[in-house]
């Protein structure tokens, strides 16, 4: 982050000036203080010290940049403000010239003010230390303090307390006690203060210091599991999440309690930390405490969560620019996410001296306490590492310098006998970095060695995990050291690239290792069908090692991967099916999500491209693992079976099952499947019902769905009913089903996109019929929103309910737009450009219309609206949300069948369902209704 130099900076308030100017309120009254007038006078003196004082503080701030200086200016200027309004307390409220010993008050501050910083929003901790109980002048007193803070909309947490109430407290309250390790002096009686410090140090620190780290970290592995447990979430808590200031507040906790130091400097002497260690302290805290800062500054409030729009707007204020690739904002998080990685390297730097001290680690940064004989033994056929009570470690300090591959060679070891680390070994790896130079990544014996991890169906991802955080990853495959930490500035991505590759590798392994049968159980039968799975790990290990570039990170991704798989020891036949994967990864995703899939020419394009069974097998696993590894949630019941049916459907394409025949035989084979189904209906029931679809009907919907459709017209036509509807919840596929027969209306499927909007339901699919007496027989599939079938069934008959009304025109549906209140932010935060295609190209029989742009509430209601005034017939539409972004993809034609073609009409379509997309016609409608 560039930044000047700080210069001297001058506290904003000098104390003994702020006495005199709040003792000269008092001078009609003979310094009494007391009187309503006067305290009035006070409290708006102090405001305004305290608006001009953090008005400098910013100012200074943006000039030197420093996050450190300015917390401890904030919390400098809050204890100028506190004493001088103590001493007017003091002398001019109450005028206890001569307090007994009882009368003695000391302010403390504890908690995060007690370290001595503050950002703009932080909350003030005091405690009122006491000698004995509590007396009725010190609680007069106490409570003028406070009120005055409270009034001057400040938030003081407070408690009053005698050193033994804080040394009994505090043996049983784990919050007491750590709020009391950063106790600091603020005014008052000091001996009173150094008596607590010195009592709490003798009486509660000295003797439980393990009951404290095991408290400590207990209590950061719960706020982790709380806030995502990963340290690279795109939208991450500065103070509570994963590798944020918290983390380092807790490594100071422990460091504190255990080596019993003030200062953090003092574990350099200690040989806790090394002195450039103690640097990245620094500066990883420095760092943290600017973006906490500006987040206040910018907001007004305190806020931690650094949301997508703070982000954009901090990147320019800490002075983070464009590079090619990258977006400033882009940069300025890969500099966040490498400093929570910082913090993650020196939470491993403090277990290993904690080990070194006789404390036992267990996973993580780990707790107990006791001391312990170094046991040694060797390894079979290994002479460079030994086990250290149960550890990896190694025989000498100088086995990476003998034979630097023994870098890669140590997490293989580990790998195969399931061992950690003892601590000593990783600092040596990150001081040994520099040894992986070309001649190591090019050595034939390396490069077996990572490709045996990678493809490792045991803990290939965790192996892979410890390279990256030790750096190893990055050395030797310097390609994806440059996707390190890196963000993508959008919603749908939850993850830093590095971390989406590991997980997919993640999710890769459980395949393998046959643990998601039930979840993915197309991709759980082809694994074991593989010819050569080193080539699907591989792939995807390196599917998104572009990213970051400015060309399109598929074609370069397969550039790259036709530099290293030979250097990997991959065969050119391998490195060629890795290439194809990495330039292919996002296409039968796109397919899958956007296209018809019931449409033949889908399927023969997608065909084309894939072109082999065994290509489509790997495409598949591939294509589950990487959209699974995006984040949680993102994979759906539904785009599953949307990737089982285009496998299926591709399948039988390439064995030759997909005979394109001629469509009258095929329509009336479809008929003919149909007929045993309904052998209780009579012969002019059947032949009725045969004449009630269009060919395109009969070719498009699969047997299953005929018989239920026939069964539910059926039903409908016996009961003499116009509107019917029927509700499915498909609990595997992750949507609600619903189907909709009544009098064909050009809005009918503009009205259910509405219905939906309003009742907050998103649509992942829709399938549009006409039968030939002029009726819509109309299947929308809903993403789940409801654990139970109940609550969706109870959340479809609503919508069903608002279409219903809306078509008799009985009540008018809601404006969907209205209930968008997050659009305004998102397009502000996400510069998404809005695309219209019409393509004759894709479907054999349809017009095919993509939008895509910056997804807003209403927007599919708007879309369809449009298309209906534009006289399209809509056949199906297909609805893709990726985070802010959304890709609507509809197959349509003209009122007579047929695709358009016509150059001026295709001109209107496009513009026209610009405007729709970009809300500007919605936007002229509704100032005309107003008007």
């Amino acid at each position: 982050m560039p930044r000047a130099k700080a210069p001297v900076f001058e506290p904003p308030v000098d104390l003994d000036q702020l006495r005199v100017e709040l003792t000269a309120l008092t001078q009609d009254t003979a310094s009494d203080g007391s009187s309503q007038a006067v305290r009035n006078a006070v409290l708006s003196h102090l405001k305004q010290t305290m608006k001009d004082g953090r008005k400098a503080i910013e100012a200074q701030f943006l000039i030197d940049g420093s996050g450190l200086a300015c917390a401890r200016r904030l919390s400098d200027l809050q204890d100028t403000i506190i004493r001088a309004l103590y001493d007017f307390a003091v002398y001019h409220v109450y005028r206890i010239t001569n307090p007994s010993a009882g009368e003695k008050i000391t302010l403390v501050a504890i908690g995060g003010y007690g370290r001595g910083t503050m950002a703009p929003g932080s909350d003030i901790d005091l405690l009122f230390l006491l000698p004995y109980k509590l007396t009725a002048s010190a609680e007069a007193l106490i409570e003028y303090i406070l009120y005055m803070l409270w009034d001057m909309r400040l938030k003081v947490g407070h408690a009053t307390r005698s050193i033994d109430d804080c040394i009994r407290l505090s043996k049983s309250d784990m919050t007491i006690r750590t709020s009391l390790l950063e106790a600091r002096w603020v005014w008052g009686d000091k001996a009173l203060f150094d008596e607590m410090v010195d009592r709490f140090d003798q009486d509660v620190v000295r003797y439980t210091g393990q009951a404290f780290i095991e408290a400590k970290l207990q209590e950061r592995d719960d706020r982790h599991r709380r806030l995502g447990d990963s340290r690279y979430v795109l939208e991450p808590n500065i103070k509570e999440g994963k590798g944020g200031l918290r983390d380092l507040h807790t490594l100071f906790w422990i460091a504190k309690y255990f080596y019993r130091t003030e200062k953090a400097s003092e574990l350099v002497s200690k040989g806790v930390l090394t002195r450039s260690e103690l640097q990245k302290v620094h500066k990883a805290e420095d760092f943290l405490w600017a973006v906490r800062c500006h987040m206040h500054f910018v907001t007004g409030r305190p806020e931690e969560r650094l949301s997508f729009e703070l982000q954009r707007e901090l990147a320019p204020r800490l002075h983070y620019t464009a590079h090619a690739g990258l977006k400033d904002v882009e940069r300025f998080m890969k500099h966040y996410f490498l400093t929570a990685k910082t913090v993650g390297d020196l939470t491993r730097v403090l277990c290993a001296s904690l080990e070194e001290q006789h404390v036992k680690p267990t996973p993580g940064l780990n707790t107990l306490i006791r001391p312990f004989r170094r046991k040694r033994r060797g390894i079979k056929g290994v002479q460079d590492f030994v086990i250290e009570n149960g550890r990896l470690t190694v025989a000498d300090d100088d086995v990476f310098k003998r034979d630097p591959v023994n870098l890669l060679r140590l997490f293989q070891i580990a790998e195969k006998n399931n061992l950690a680390f003892q601590p000593h070994v990783l600092r040596l790896v990150s001081n040994s970095l520099k040894l992986i130079k070309a001649d190591v990544r090019k050595d034939p014996e390396a490069n077996r060695i990572f490709l045996d991890i990678l493809c490792s169906p045991e803990n290939g991802e965790i192996t892979l995990r410890r390279m990256n955080e030790t750096g190893v990853l990055g050395r030797f495959v310097p390609e994806f050291g440059k996707i390190v930490a890196m963000m993508q500035f959008n919603m749908y991505h939850h993850y830093t690239v590095d971390e989406h590759l590991l997980r997919s590798i993640g999710v890769l392994t459980e395949i393998d290792r046959e643990k998601l049968e039930a979840e993915h159980p197309l991709s759980h039968s082809l694994m074991p069908d593989l010819a050569d799975p080193t080539i699907l790990y591989v792939a995807l290990f390196l599917h998104d090692i572009a990213k970051g570039r400015p060309e399109d990170h598929s074609v370069e991704g397969a550039k790259i991967a036709r530099k290293l798989c030979p250097r990997f020891g991959l065969s050119p036949t391998q490195t060629d099916a890795v290439a194809w994967l990495i330039e292919n990864h996002l296409v039968m995703s796109s397919v899958a999500q956007s296209r018809d899939l019931q449409d033949r020419k889908t399927i023969e394009d997608f065909a084309a491209v894939v072109q082999t069974l065994e290509r489509l097998k790997m495409l598949l696993i591939l294509t589950v693992a990487d959209i699974k590894a995006v984040g949680p949630g993102v994979f759906t019941g539904w785009k599953g079976q949307l990737l089982r049916t285009l496998y299926s459907e591709t399948e039988s394409y390439l064995t030759g099952g997909h005979s394109a025949g001629k469509r009258e035989h095929l329509v009336q084979a479809a008929k003919s499947e149909l007929l045993d189904a309904l052998s209780d209906w009579s012969s002019d029931e059947r032949d009725a019902y045969f004449e009630l679809h269009y060919p395109g009907y009969w070719l498009r919907v699969d047997t299953d769905r005929k018989i239920e459709h026939a069964g539910f017209i059926r039903e409908t036509d016996q009961a003499g009913q116009s509107f019917a509807y029927a509700i499915k919840p498909l609990t595997f596929e992750g949507v609600t089903e619903i189907t909709i027969l009544a009098p064909d209306h050009p809005r009918l499927l503009s009205l259910i996109a509405g219905a939906c909007s309003v009742g907050d339901a998103n649509i992942a699919d829709a399938q549009i019929y006409t039968t030939t007496d002029g009726r819509a027989l109309d299947t929308i599939f809903l993403e789940r929103s409801f654990d139970t079938d109940a609550d969706e069934k109870r959340r479809a008959e609503r919508i069903v309910s608002l279409i219903e009304n809306a078509l008799r025109g009985r009540k008018r549906l809601p404006d969907p737009r209205s209930q968008d209140r997050a659009a305004g932010k998102r397009r502000k935060t996400f510069a998404t450009k809005t695309e219209v295609t019409l393509d004759n190209e894709l479907s054999n029989r349809f017009s095919v219309i993509e939008v895509s742009g910056l997804d807003r509430s209403g927007l599919l209601f708007d879309l369809t609206r449009a298309l209906s005034r534009l006289n399209l017939n809509i056949i199906s539409a297909h609805i893709a949300t990726y985070g802010e972004r959304a890709v609507d993809v509809f197959y349509v034609t003209d009122l007579t069948g047929a695709k358009i073609t016509a150059g001026g009409r295709r001109k209107t379509i496009t513009n026209q369902l610009r405007r729709a997309f970009d809300g500007t016609e919605a936007s002229k409608e509704a100032a005309a209704a107003s008007r």
